[in-house]
């Protein structure tokens, strides 16, 4: 049976943990108000997240809408959660990015983009053992996750808000420093695609922007064929919508050879932190030319997950830096 977490505060601003049965029932957990608190029980006791989830639940029905939903996972330091991702992973992600990049390139050759795309698709799955690694990028830490209906902001020096939608491993480093896979969570990984295109090279700065979680953190295997939509409102109307495949089936990647190329690193291996890591796209509006403005929503929803990811897009105000010798 497929579940999911929830976090979530009361009208009273109390947090709580929710477990979304199949049935689309919410049960309320007891004895922990977060998922960090659960998982950290489950590890300390040796137990599955779903087995102390399932003993937490209460006889407590919680309506979803009259609660304000959070992310799925959080840490109250939010230094100690890292948010970071891989591009060129889905079957046809190449495309619009090669596309993109060769606007500036009077080289008819391919371009760096398109030859790793290639390198991915002949050894991103291999039968045993790690594979190529892949593209990879940083976007920040815990203060940039965005909770589901709340703005996702772009810089006042940014040129774009484009989505990015696609799912999420939320993973918590254990006290051997090991890696343990809490489950999956939609996501909308927001991009800067007009800074990026400008030079390929400037791909780490357009990552440098807020993330959004749909509100479920889905407990075991993602299923191999995911398929959702994605869309952009305006004025309560759809400008743009468009389907997304991902999930193993259409990805050039496997999620184990994704996983393995980030926590090879032992700085990603600190006892006690969280990673949210997304595993890329190969649907942007980006690529139909379309320009996000501000006041726009952004929806995006797919099966297994039952709730949708929607955020407005936003502009945070000007924030001037200077730097002085002390």
């Amino acid at each position: 049976m497929a579940l999911s977490l929830l976090q979530y505060r009361t009208g009273e601003d109390e947090r709580q943990l929710a477990l979304l049965a199949e049935d689309g029932i919410a049960w309320r957990l007891s004895g922990h108000a977060t998922l960090l608190d659960l998982a950290r029980d489950a590890l300390a006791k040796g137990r599955a997240l779903a087995e102390a989830a399932a003993a937490a639940r209460m006889e407590e029905r919680v309506d979803l809408a009259s609660v304000r939903l959070l992310p799925p996972v959080d840490h109250p330091d939010p230094a100690h959660l890292m948010l970071s991702g891989t591009g060129l992973t889905h079957l046809g992600s190449a495309e619009s990015r090669d596309a993109m990049h060769r606007e500036t390139a009077a080289d008819p050759a391919p371009t760096d983009s398109m030859r790793m795309f290639l390198m991915g698709l002949e050894g991103g799955k291999p039968a045993s053992g790690p594979g190529v690694q892949p593209e990879w990028f940083y976007k920040g830490d815990g203060s940039q996750l965005v909770a589901p209906g709340a703005p996702l902001q772009a810089p006042a020096f940014a040129l774009d808000a484009g989505e990015e939608p696609e799912i999420a491993g939320i993973y918590l480093i254990d006290p051997d420093g090991m890696p343990v896979r809490l489950g999956f969570a939609l996501a909308n990984e927001f991009s800067d695609h007009v800074t990026e295109r400008s030079n390929y090279l400037w791909l780490a700065h357009s990552k440098l922007r807020q993330a959004a979680l749909g509100p479920e953190l889905r407990l075991g295997d993602l299923p191999p064929d995911v398929r959702g939509v994605s869309r952009i409102l305006r004025g309560g109307a759809a400008i743009w919508e468009k389907g997304f495949a991902t999930g193993e089936a259409n990805m050039s990647h496997s999620i184990a050879n994704l996983e393995h190329h980030h926590f090879k690193y032992a700085q990603f291996r600190r006892p006690g932190d969280v990673h949210v890591h997304f595993f890329g796209t190969a649907t942007l509006s980006f690529a139909d030319g379309v320009t996000v403005q501000a006041g726009d929503m952004f929806e995006i929803e797919a099966a297994p997950f039952r709730l949708p990811l929607r955020n407005e897009a936003a502009v945070a105000a000007e924030a001037p830096v200077s730097v002085r010798a002390l």
